[in-house]
């Protein structure tokens, strides 16, 4: 295969935080129900009451898996809106300050500044050197000014995991909604809102082998939510619009095989995590991993090689047929060290030479090993380069 091809048809794909392949499963209960459910299922006739039962099947099973009541259930185009429907429907209209950590995912600090623009104050929580909430200091910025707290589940880049029961607690004790962005972690690990504790918690498909397109956001009994969108009832009139039947039966699917699968899903990824880390500890000392010293995604590695560019390694292993990602975010052109990685305390330079690799249920073995020897031939040489240029 030519150079150009291998770049533009990676063989391995180790990118899956930032989307999965849709499952064969999934897709086949879609095209069922684009055939069988295609209707309006606000429709009165006995086409749409039929897309109703679909769609309201699929709302009952993953407000099951997700531990939440049917009508907590919100379905939205994705985890974005579901993130911005939240942010917005939760402070519209008041003032005080939004908490919210340095690390947050962009959909969340970018919906929080734009509440800002109204006048709310923003306000980072601290975080501990492996990226976990300070419990102790985030309760005591809890106030009467507090209007909604934000808190990422499972982060995005460096998949640590929070444990947010003692934080929700204090946040409800002072009657401030919690929101989680869990995102990443839906699909992955065992999420139940009911034991968050939290007022509102996003979730996307296409996170876990679902259809991209179709997310949701469960919001707490009793909340009130100003909505985002208007021009009709749908979602209890919470998110208007004519729900996309088809995606939404192709989202509880995947979560339902998930569900079904979740122990050995969680322990073949973890097994194989601990693989790949394993042999580039091995082969490309010196390495740095992020948040390793705390409970993680069991499909997420951030992984840092000390005197090599992130973006160079990026383009080789691109090149070389290996799909990953940066542990940075891109602004105005330029590659600047993730906010996450620095709210932990890693020096720039270390953010600046750290990747993502991230795994899903089609990772096998075999692409492990390969992964780990492309990877060390692409640092040994980009470090070999980098030696020879000073």
């Amino acid at each position: 295969m030519a150079v150009g091809q291998a770049a533009m048809q990676p063989s391995i794909y180790l990118d899956n935080n930032a989307t999965t392949q849709i499952a064969p499963e999934v897709l086949q209960a879609m095209t069922e129900c684009w055939e069988a459910g295609f209707a309006n299922p606000g429709s009165q006739h006995a086409f749409g009451r039929a897309a109703r039962t679909r769609l309201e099947d699929a709302r009952e099973s993953i407000a099951a898996i997700l531990e939440a009541d049917p009508s907590e259930v919100i379905f939205t185009s994705g985890g974005t809106e579901a993130i911005n429907l939240a942010v917005h429907g939760l402070t519209c209209g008041r003032q005080g300050s939004i908490l919210l950590t340095r690390g947050e995912h962009p959909a969340v600090r970018e919906a929080c500044q734009f509440a800002a623009a109204s006048g709310l104050l923003l306000r980072e929580l601290p975080v501990d050197q492996q990226g976990r909430l300070m419990d102790s200091e985030a309760i005591q910025m809890l106030d009467r000014s507090s209007r909604l707290a934000c808190l990422i589940l499972a982060h995005n880049e460096t998949g640590v995991l929070q444990q947010p029961a003692g934080f929700a607690a204090a946040c409800r004790s002072q009657h401030v909604p919690l929101l989680l962005d869990a995102v990443q972690a839906v699909g992955k690990i065992p999420v139940s809102f009911r034991s968050t504790g939290a007022a509102a918690l996003a979730f996307a498909a296409h996170k876990f082998h679902g259809p991209r397109g179709v997310g949701g956001l469960l919001l707490r009994r009793g909340l009130r939510l100003t909505p985002l969108l208007h021009g009709g009832h749908q979602e209890g009139g919470k998110r208007p619009g004519t729900e996309p039947v088809p995606l939404i039966v192709g989202m509880a699917k995947a979560l339902q095989l998930w569900h079904s699968e979740h122990i050995e899903r969680q322990q073949s990824a973890a097994a194989l995590r601990d693989d790949l880390e394993q042999l580039l500890r091995h082969s490309c000392d010196p390495v740095r991993i992020h948040g390793s010293e705390t409970h993680r995604l069991p499909n997420t590695i951030s992984i840092a090689f000390p005197g090599v560019s992130g973006e160079a390694l990026l383009v080789s292993l691109h090149m070389a047929g290996i799909a990953c990602s940066l542990g940075s975010t891109c602004a105005s052109g330029s590659a600047e060290p993730a906010p996450a990685l620095l709210a932990m305390g890693i020096p720039e330079t270390i953010c600046r030479s750290t990747i993502r690799l991230s795994l899903s249920k089609n990772t096998t073995a075999d692409e492990i090993r390969q992964a780990a020897s492309v990877i060390t031939a692409t640092v040994q040489r980009l470090r070999g380069t980098a030696g020879s240029a000073t």
